[in-house]
């Protein structure tokens, strides 16, 4: 059977809803949830949107790193990445692997580098200027506890993290990392965070302590957006 074939009987099979049993470290231990292929597509879309508010265009070249078992948003975030065509190279988040993510940064000449951790950033400083390789990168959105080593060297970098099953995804006017309204309810106590699943999630998640530090910042954004806005920690609160 041709290729051509094979794809089309393919796409007349049944697919299952279930896309990936996310499973995420929260306050109270490891916790699981349902996500649905219809799901990733209205993230992907979201995704897109952030995406675009940093500029990202058809033609211009980016870096994700990611580590495999988060899935549940990678897989989103390289959907948005195809959908807007822009080219991409993959590079792990761990540390050891710090210098895929040097090599992609050197060939590709990136207008965006996604995902970025601390341990990449710890890597790459023992071989190189971390401020000077990434000053010039016109878009940088890294974890929580990378923002402040990028900020140090002079590299104004914005959030993107993890939020649970939740992606927090920050804006170019630094004031707060968005999540999806339509899909997540986040919420603060005791000055930790919290996630529960919006009414149009098919897996129910009540309200979930995920034992990060953090608060929530509502109303408009400079930006446009009326997503919630998450600020991690007192290191990466607005100055």
């Amino acid at each position: 059977m041709a290729r051509a074939d094979t794809l089309a009987r393919a796409r007349e099979l049944d697919r299952p809803d279930l896309a990936y049993l996310v499973r995420f470290p929260a306050a109270g231990g490891i916790r699981e949830t349902d996500l649905t292929w219809a799901e990733i597509a209205r993230d992907t879309a979201w995704i897109a949107d952030r995406l675009r508010g940093h500029g990202l265009a058809a033609g211009q070249r980016a870096v994700l790193t990611a580590s495999g078992f988060e899935g549940f948003w990678c897989h989103a975030m390289i959907g948005a990445l195809r959908g807007l065509r822009v080219t991409y190279g993959i590079a792990e988040a761990m540390g050891w692997d710090h210098r895929r993510t040097s090599v992609f940064h050197r060939e590709l000449r990136p207008h965006a580098v996604i995902g970025l951790s601390a341990e990449t950033l710890e890597g790459l400083s023992g071989a190189t200027d971390i401020g000077e390789m990434f000053r010039p990168t016109s878009v940088v959105l890294a974890r929580p506890d990378a923002v402040p080593m990028l900020h140090a060297v002079g590299v104004p970098g914005c959030v993107l993290s993890p939020l649970g099953p939740a992606l927090a995804v920050e804006c170019p006017e630094r004031s707060g990392a968005h999540v999806s309204a339509a899909e997540w309810r986040v919420g603060e106590r005791d000055g930790q965070l919290s996630v529960a699943a919006g009414e149009g999630r098919a897996s129910p998640l009540s309200e979930t302590p995920l034992g990060i530090a953090g608060r929530v910042v509502t109303g408009r954004c400079a930006c446009g957006s009326d997503d919630p806005r998450v600020l991690f920690g007192e290191a990466n609160q607005l100055s």
